[in-house]
């Protein structure tokens, strides 16, 4: 079977024909002629319509997907188009994206690898460029946004990620009801960023929202408040177990340096993980280590047990119960003489209606989605070894996690 066989079979394009398959000189590489049929008009690649052919220029070279480990190059000879319209222009071909030396469909196979490998590793197995993936990624995601359906959204849920050194955020939106995929990405973490998003999706969008999860950085909760006031606010729990145990850990090696200083024992060496991990989770030397800890009168001791009564507050049902706890819990840690313990009581005051919302939320809508989906954001730009611009990290992102649609294919076997 020939390959021009192959290819009408999976890649026909009307109007044009494959005319022969050959090696090229170095046998390196295969070349298929292509050209127009006979008494076919060329297509105006301004206006999209038939229009009559002026002349042809030289001819062009696109690569096609490899076969049998030969690169595979279409060779064909761009007719010029005379449009009323558009003037004497360059036709459009289907296998082909304006000035682009990759077909389309190559540019589909290329990144769908670049979801699997990095996307060095990727160019190296396919013998092309970076930049030559980095356009693939770029026409996939662009094509994506443009087709893809943002409707409806009844929860989402924001955070941000740093993604580059000197403290360079971004702030990602994810949809994170019974469909979960990333809806947009904003440079840096600030109130006009985040008010991006919602110009995107438009105020019908905005006010189908029910409900809305994201931690306490002061500009989030101020876009949410004005944008997207009838939703259901929810400060989840992660966010805060997490400023918990930066608070304990800080009570810790505060209390460990003041002990190393005055000569005692060193009782808290090593218990950093002891002290932060939950109890079923620790090992038997940890298990152990904790139980001889607590034998002891230390702020960190009594931190950690605040700590761990805290917990308690998340198994309640109803929102009441659970406010008269945290109402409890509060009151007697702002007693407790443990500065970093007393600002998490602060904390929890301040945004008591919006934690509060955990429990009206029926501990449905979690931001450990969002948690989830940033790791996966995190290991997207890890495995690339991090990308210098804010344009690619957009693409790589959008690619990996915005479950955008791909145009179609005649024939696919990845």
């Amino acid at each position: 079977m020939e390959l021009t066989t192959i290819l009408n079979q999976c890649y026909r394009f009307p109007g044009f024909v494959y005319e022969g398959a050959r090696f090229s000189t170095d046998r390196t590489r295969i070349e298929v002629q292509v050209r127009p049929r006979s008494r076919s008009q060329p297509t105006c690649s301004g206006c999209q319509q038939r229009r009559p052919a002026y002349d042809h220029l030289d001819e062009r070279r696109f690569e096609f997907i490899p076969v049998w480990g030969f690169l595979v190059f279409l060779l064909y000879r761009m007719r010029r188009v005379d449009c009323r319209g558009c003037g004497v222009v360059v036709e459009q071909v289907p296998w082909g994206n304006g000035k682009h030396q990759l077909t389309k469909v190559y540019m589909q196979f290329l990144a769908h690898w670049a979801r699997k490998l990095s996307w060095k590793e990727v160019a190296e197995s396919f013998q092309t460029s970076w930049e030559n993936v980095c356009n693939s990624v770029e026409y996939v995601v662009q094509w994506g946004l443009a087709h893809r359906t943002l409707g409806p959204i009844f929860a989402i849920g924001v955070d941000e990620i740093q993604y580059a050194k000197g403290h360079k955020y971004l702030t990602l939106v994810y949809q994170i009801d019974d469909l979960t995929r990333l809806l947009w990405v904003g440079k840096e973490r600030t109130v006009a960023t985040f008010e991006g998003f919602f110009t995107m999706i438009g105020d019908e969008l905005a006010s189908q929202i029910e409900f809305v999860c994201s931690d306490m950085w002061k500009p989030y909760l101020r876009v949410i408040r004005e944008h997207c006031s009838q939703a259901l606010h929810v400060l989840d729990r992660f966010h805060i177990v997490a400023k918990m145990n930066e608070a304990l850990d800080d009570v810790r090696a505060a209390e460990a340096r003041k002990m190393f200083a005055a000569g005692h024992e060193p009782l808290l060496k090593k218990t950093r993980w002891c002290l932060l991990k939950r109890q079923r989770n620790l090992t038997s030397p940890q298990r152990f280590r904790l139980r001889e800890l607590l034998r002891y009168n230390l702020a960190t001791v009594r931190a950690y047990l605040l700590k761990e009564d805290l917990q308690q507050f998340w198994d309640y049902a109803s929102p009441a119960w659970a406010g008269k706890f945290m109402d409890d819990w509060c009151w007697h840690t702002m007693r407790s003489r443990i500065e970093p313990m007393k600002k998490i009581a602060k904390m929890l005051r301040a945004h008591r209606p919006l934690i509060l919302n955990y429990f009206k939320a029926k501990k449905v809508i979690s931001s450990g989605v969002v948690e989830g989906l940033n790791n996966k954001a995190k290991v997207t730009m890890r495995r690339s070894y991090g990308f210098r611009t804010f344009r690619v990290t957009e693409l790589a992102l959008y690619h990996a996690l915005g479950k955008l649609p791909e145009p179609e294919l005649t024939h696919r076997i990845y």
